[in-house]
């Protein structure tokens, strides 16, 4: 080639595929018609981008990796870098059995640029930062609570074991947790070991009260003060279930319809076909457990509440188990949600 001509690949495009660890990433780069070259390279964009510019100088470079720990920034990095990046979740990649049975980090990255240059995967969506921010927030009230759980189990279960009489009175009030401060064991190890929990169990409470007064402030802000009034005018939506919604969906407008939405959430069926034999296998695994818990929590305050709710639940009481019925409940509800926000109105008992 002669000297003076300089490299050009506009017009053509650049795959890659990354299998994205801590430490180090696994890089496959793929041109449109041949595997270009796998290796392995620091955990760092501007490493990757310079290597993609300075070997394929004018191109246009798609890049992928799969959604986990490494969270979305490394989506937005290489956006600025003006390189279009698609984040995948990992049971959407198509995979061979043989990869499967011969997994590592450099087969699954040129699996990922292969699946990405013959448009084999659809990415998920990826929210603005500050979303993912907001977002955070109400997970971590969540996992605290979560937390709070296994502790109040860790101290009942204490007293189960030595045999200590719980009161019948309402658990986990302050004059509960007075009296749980006022046991004494027989020895002073064993004093030690239950105040331990019990200063856990009040740290978090304080943590959780913490979270609780942020969440609160956030459903005030301009952003999302509008939504929040809409949700909780459908029975069974507070304040907490509206920020746990508008956060976990970050914009109804990207699910075309209902059956898209309920998808999302796990409201769907698993379905399974032979031939002209097709048949459920029950609600989906695919979900996002947030959502689906908290949506099927919400239906047994909505059944109470809405007299169409509580029609249909009592209707489908009688074919099914009440905990399938509530299932439809929940699908029903999440109609409901989907309206309000779509249309900006709030929702009129027994008619929607």
């Amino acid at each position: 080639m002669d000297k003076g001509n300089k490299l050009d690949f506009g017009g053509q495009h650049i795959y890659v595929g990354m299998d994205v660890h801590k430490k180090s990433w696994s890089v496959s780069i793929y041109t449109e018609q041949f595997e270009h070259k796998t290796f392995t390279q620091p955990p760092e964009v501007g490493k990757l981008t310079n290597y993609l510019q300075r070997t394929f100088p004018g191109a246009t470079y798609h890049a992928v990796y799969e959604a986990g720990f490494s969270g979305f920034w490394l989506h937005d990095h290489f956006r600025e870098q003006g390189i279009d990046c698609m984040v995948v979740n990992p049971a959407d990649v198509p995979t061979k059995d043989k990869e499967r049975a011969g997994k590592t980090d450099r087969v699954d990255c040129r699996k990922l640029a292969r699946s990405l240059r013959n448009g084999d995967m659809k990415g998920i969506y990826v929210p603005p930062r500050v979303k993912v921010e907001d977002r955070t927030l109400v997970r971590t009230r969540q996992s605290m609570v979560r937390k709070q759980t296994r502790c109040k189990n860790q101290i009942t279960s204490i007293l189960f074991f030595y045999g200590i009489n719980i009161p019948e009175e309402s658990r986990w009030s302050r004059r509960f947790i007075h009296w749980l401060e006022s046991i004494h064991m027989e020895r002073a190890s064993g004093d030690v070991a239950l105040k331990a929990h019990l200063e856990e169990l009040k740290h978090l409470r304080q943590i959780i009260a913490n979270l609780n007064r942020a969440i609160l402030s956030l459903s005030k802000t301009e952003e999302y003060r509008a939504d929040v009034l809409l949700l909780k005018s459908v029975p069974g939506i507070s304040t907490l279930t509206a920020m746990i919604l508008l956060t976990e969906l970050a914009d109804i407008s990207r699910f075309p319809s209902l059956d898209k939405l309920a998808s999302y959430t796990g409201l769907i069926p698993d379905i399974k076909s032979s031939g002209e034999t097709e048949y459920s296998t029950g609600i989906t695994f695919r979900r996002n457990a947030a959502l689906r818990s908290l949506l099927i929590e919400s239906s047994w305050v909505a059944v109470r509440k809405d007299p169409a709710l509580m029609m249909a639940f009592n209707k489908l009481s009688l074919r099914m188990k009440k905990t399938q019925a509530i299932v439809h409940i929940a699908r029903k509800l999440l109609n409901r949600i989907r309206f309000v926000l779509k249309n900006r109105q709030k929702y009129v008992p027994a008619v929607i």
